[in-house]
């Protein structure tokens, strides 16, 4: 069987108070574990000037244990709840 352990995620938030906010519903989920996370200001420029703002948030979330998987879990992106335990 092969089991899910952990993904990296990258996500774009508007702010940084939005980015902050988001770590911290990610930190309160009870179907992973929050390994480590990280906000980056980015941005794009044209001519020298700013024309889009945005942070990058990455977010690694732990399953189970690879050493001693203990639940299959199976995830899927869209809307809705992203998690379908087995």
């Amino acid at each position: 069987m092969v089991y899910l352990v952990k993904t990296t995620e990258q996500y774009r938030a508007e702010s940084e108070q939005e980015a902050k906010n988001f770590i911290e519903e990610q930190k309160k989920n009870k179907n992973y574990t929050v390994d480590k996370y990280s906000s980056e200001y980015k941005c794009t420029k044209a001519k020298g000037e700013v024309v889009d703002e945005w942070y990058r948030v990455s977010i690694v979330k732990s399953f189970t244990s690879e050493k001693e998987p203990d639940c299959n879990v199976s995830i899927s992106y869209g809307s809705g709840n992203a998690f379908e335990e087995d």
